[in-house]
C-alpha cells in the first residue's frame, strides 16, 4: 500500500466532494489499477471499435461479505461482466467501473478491491476505460458496492437460446454450489470456507479455447450459472424452446463438502449461485469433443454432461434419480439466499 493510502486512512464524505480529497482518491485508484486503466479523465471514453456488431452488458454487485477467502467483490465484478459477454460468443474488450463507498471503509480495503480488479482484468485481457466514485454516509451502504458495464465484439456468430434444439446435450463446465457455500460459511461462521472455495473465475479464456476446438454450431448456446443457480438456467431455456429438459441427479457435479453444507442448511445446490460455472447446450454429435476441449482448460477440468433437451413439448425441468424416477424441479419464487453476487 502506498504512503498516500496510509495518509488517507479511511473513506470520508469529502472524498466524494469533487475537491482535493476526491482528486487524491482518484489518483490512488488510477495508480492501483495501473496498466488495465486507459481512461483519459474525459467525460466519456472514446474507443476504437472495428466490429460490425458489439455486445454490451451491465451489472451491479452488492456482495455480502465483500471480502472472502479466495476473492472479493472486485474479482466478482470483473468475472461477472466478462462472463456475461463471453457466453453470447463475444470477445470482452472494455469495462467501466462505478464504485459506491461507505464512509469509514479503510483505504487498505479499497486498495485490495482495486488490486483484485487489476489482476482479474489482466487475466481476462480487458481494459477499464472509465469510472465513477460516489461516497455515502455510514449505514447507507455495506462498505462498498460496484457497478460495471462491459463491451465486447463478435468475431463469430452470436450464441442464442433460440438455437437450442430437442436432443441437445446439457453440459456443466464445473461443480455447482461452491460459491454459495463459501460465502454463506463466512457469513454465518459455519467453518466450511477452508474446504469449499468460491469458483469465481473469468471464463473467456476457457470459452475461446472451446470455440477454437469445435465447429460452428456444435455449441448452440451458453449461459453462466449465477443467481438462481442451475435450476433458473434450465427453466429459462425450457420456456424459451418449449421442451422439457431432463437432468440426471447422479451426474450433477457437487463437491462432497458442499453436499454436507447444503444438507445442513436445508438448501439445494441446484438453486445455488455460482461465479465460475457455465451451462452449455450442445449438439449431441459434438458432446465428447466439447467435453474434451473444456477439460483441457484449468477452469473446465471437471466438465460433465448432465442431461438433455427432450423431444417432449412443454416448459418443464425434470430431475431423474438413480432408480429412473422423475421429479419436477420447481423454480424458486425469490432468492433462496440474497447478496451472493
Amino acid at each position: 500500500m502506498t504512503s498516500q493510502a496510509t495518509d488517507l486512512g479511511e473513506v470520508l464524505l469529502d472524498h466524494g466532494s469533487g475537491a482535493q480529497l476526491s482528486h487524491e482518491l482518484i489518483s490512488l485508484i488510477v495508480q492501483t489499477l495501473g496498466d488495465v486503466y486507459i481512461g483519459e479523465m474525459e467525460d466519456s471514453a472514446m474507443l476504437p471499435i472495428s466490429a460490425g456488431r458489439i455486445a454490451m452488458t451491465t451489472d451491479s454487485f452488492v456482495v455480502d461479505p465483500p471480502f472472502f477467502g479466495n476473492g472479493d467483490i472486485g474479482k466478482i465484478a470483473v468475472c461477472g461482466t466478462v462472463n456475461d459477454l463471453s457466453v453470447v460468443g463475444a470477445k470482452p474488450l472494455y469495462l467501466t467501473l462505478g464504485m459506491i463507498l461507505e464512509t469509514g471503509l479503510p483505504i487498505s480495503r479499497l486498495v485490495q478491491v482495486l488490486t483484485s480488479i487489476r489482476e482479474t482484468a489482466r487475466e481476462a485481457g480487458v481494459l477499464i476505460v472509465c469510472g465513477d466514485t460516489k461516497v455515502v454516509r455510514k449505514g447507507e451502504a455495506d462498505q462498498i458496492y460496484l457497478n460495471t458495464a462491459g463491451v465486447g465484439v463478435f468475431e463469430r456468430e452470436p450464441l442464442r437460446m433460440a438455437h437450442v434444439r430437442p436432443g441437445d446435450r446439457v453440459i456443466l463446465s464445473g461443480p455447482i454450489g461452491n460459491h454459495t457455500v463459501h460465502l454463506l460459511s463466512i457469513r454465518e461462521g459455519l467453518g466450511f470456507e477452508q474446504r469449499v472455495l468460491s469458483d469465481c473465475a473469468p471464463l473467456n479464456g476457457m470459452l475461446d479455447h472451446l470455440f477454437s476446438a469445435v465447429s460452428e454450431g456444435d455449441v448452440r448456446s451458453v449461459r453462466d450459472v449465477t443467481r438462481g443457480g442451475l435450476a433458473a438456467v434450465l427453466h429459462e431455456y425450457s420456456e424459451a424452446v418449449d421442451h422439457k429438459i431432463r437432468i440426471e441427479q447422479e451426474l450433477l457435479p457437487v463437491q462432497f463438502e458442499t453436499v454436507m453444507a447444503t444438507d445442513m442448511l436445508g438448501i439445494n445446490p441446484i438453486h445455488s449461485a455460482n461465479e465460475g460455472c457455465v451451462a452449455l447446450f450442445v449438439d449431441p454429435a459434438a458432446e465428447q469433443k466439447v467435453l474434451d476441449a473444456l477439460r483441457a482448460h484449468k477452469y473446465g477440468e471437471d466438465a460433465v454432461s448432465i442431461g438433455e433437451v427432450t423431444e417432449e413439448a412443454g416448459a418443464l425441468v425434470l430431475l431423474r434419480d438413480t432408480e429412473g424416477r422423475d421429479t419436477i424441479v420447481e423454480e424458486l419464487q425469490g432468492a433462496e439466499l440474497p447478496r451472493l453476487c
